[in-house]
């Protein structure tokens, strides 16, 4: 909650023209047990309704997507944040921002824990050694069988954004690429039946996509200590600038950045 302060009193002060919010924004792994509508009624409506957005022109906008810690049965929530018009929910819907074009997408590859109602297979039906297959483990709101044994992070891509050109485009993930300095896992030494496990835990699909299609910007999240272990929050493929602002102290990360000079951006934690 402290971070929800943090973050809506530098809006009410900045009046940035967006802000974008990348998912894992309840309470980790209690939102069915301790109300997740009245969290988001409380904790996130509440406060975004006591500053006052219409001070930027055009009125400060905010994208949201929720994260693999964020259990799916509190999406009605977002949805209905969506049509007053407090926020733009983003998963897996295009809205146009100016001469730019956002979209959200909230799934990861398989984890290791229990929660599967944001997880995917990756390009294929393998699962790392250690983790869970998106078949198994526990969902908050059910999904047709086949679509869990067969849907995939890149054939969601494909679809899309197929046809679409991304040169404008801003991509808010919730997963990081593979191997690079968004996605490393404090995973060293950890072994599953004698197989080492890869440190670098993000999506092959998103980083397959980005090298492909080159969108101007992706955001990311999901491995929270990966700047820590990296040094890095930034890195850019190709033309794309691929941000993360994942943190795995109690500060809030905020990631400041200028659309038309992005290798300008800003990390900092308050």
């Amino acid at each position: 909650m402290d971070r929800y302060d943090k973050l809506f009193s530098l809006v009410d002060r900045e009046r940035p023209q967006a802000v974008f919010i990348g998912g894992d924004l309840l309470p980790h792994h209690l939102a069915s047990r301790f109300g997740a509508p009245d969290f988001v009624a409380e904790e996130i409506e509440g406060r975004l309704k006591r500053i006052d957005r219409s001070g930027t022109e055009p009125a400060t906008r905010i994208f949201l997507i929720l994260g693999n810690d964020d259990e799916r049965i509190s999406e009605g929530s977002f949805l209905e944040g969506d049509r007053q018009g407090l926020w733009t929910y983003a998963h897996q819907r295009w809205s146009d921002w100016g001469d730019h074009q956002v979209v959200g997408y909230s799934y990861v590859p398989p984890t290791p824990f229990q929660l599967k109602d944001w997880e995917r297979y990756d390009v294929s039906r393998f699962t790392d050694p250690g983790c869970i297959s998106p078949e198994m483990g526990h969902r908050s709101v059910p999904e047709e069988a086949d679509r869990l044994r067969y849907a995939t992070i890149t054939d969601d891509l494909e679809r899309l954004t197929a046809e679409r050109d991304l040169e404008r485009a801003i991509l808010l993930f919730h997963s990081p690429p593979y191997e690079t300095t968004l996605d490393r896992a404090a995973l060293d030494g950890r072994m599953v039946d004698h197989v080492p496990l890869d440190v670098h835990v993000g999506s092959i699909a998103i980083k397959r996509f980005i090298e492909d299609r080159q969108p101007l910007l992706t955001l990311h999240g999901h491995i929270h200590e990966s700047a820590r272990l990296t040094g890095s929050w930034r890195q850019k493929i190709g033309r794309t600038h691929t941000f993360s602002a994942a943190h795995d102290g109690p500060e809030l990360a905020l990631v400041r950045f200028d659309l038309d000079n992005l290798d300008a951006a800003t990390r900092e934690l308050i």
